[in-house]
């Protein structure tokens, strides 16, 4: 059967204002970070925007790093935090963004605090546009991972409401949001996304993205 339009369409129409969310979180990453020098642990592991993410589910359609990273990181002022770069992503799923989406928006260098990235990104989420928090955040540990913290968000964009979660995960190295949008799960009821299984979703982005430095 040929994709749903209707459905289409609110995920097309969702995608600038969640970009905007995303710059917001890269923001707060920045300025809640140390001016002090001591305690930054090494540089081992870069973000970066593989050509496919999930097993290969959604594919790299649009690297907003350039145009949108750099802006972010000039405006925030290097003194914060020691970043290398920045990164923020758009990926169709199964290259069809009438489908879904998947924004991946971060940055990695060196990282104090692994706890206040991961909230103030949520934060961050939640204060954009015509954005409300549906369901707050909720914390998911998993042995031999980062904590990772989920909460659910609904936006108001053109008279229609759109449901979607954003999860967060900070390492010592990276720290990165990230939010997927889907046709079937735009226009769900706030308690219907499976946070748990976001989580999850969340820490395979993370396998699949962070590199090894060298």
């Amino acid at each position: 059967m040929p994709p749903n339009r209707r459905k289409g369409g609110v995920v097309l129409g969702i995608i600038g204002g969640s970009v905007s969310v995303v710059l917001v979180i890269v923001i707060l990453i920045v300025l809640i970070t140390m001016r002090s020098e001591s305690g930054f642990p090494d540089a081992k592991f870069a973000l970066t925007l593989p050509e496919a993410l999930v097993d290969g589910r959604f594919q790299l359609a649009q690297d907003l790093s350039d145009s949108e990273g750099q802006r972010i990181e000039d405006e925030a002022g290097a003194e914060y935090v020691k970043i290398t770069d920045s990164v923020v992503g758009k990926y169709d799923l199964g290259g069809d963004e009438s489908r879904g989406v998947l924004l991946l928006s971060g940055m990695y260098g060196r990282f104090k605090d692994t706890v206040v990235p991961r909230e103030n990104m949520l934060k961050g989420a939640g204060e954009g546009e015509g954005v409300t928090v549906a369901i707050g955040p909720r914390v998911f540990t998993q042995s031999g991972s980062p904590t990772v913290s989920c909460e659910v968000l609904k936006q108001d964009k053109s008279g229609t409401t759109l449901i979607y979660p954003v999860c967060a995960w900070a390492d010592e190295n990276t720290a990165a949001a990230v939010a997927p949008i889907t046709s079937k799960t735009a226009s769900q009821d706030p308690s219907g996304p499976d946070l748990r299984f976001y989580a999850k979703l969340t820490l395979q982005v993370r396998s699949e993205a962070v590199k090894p430095i060298g």
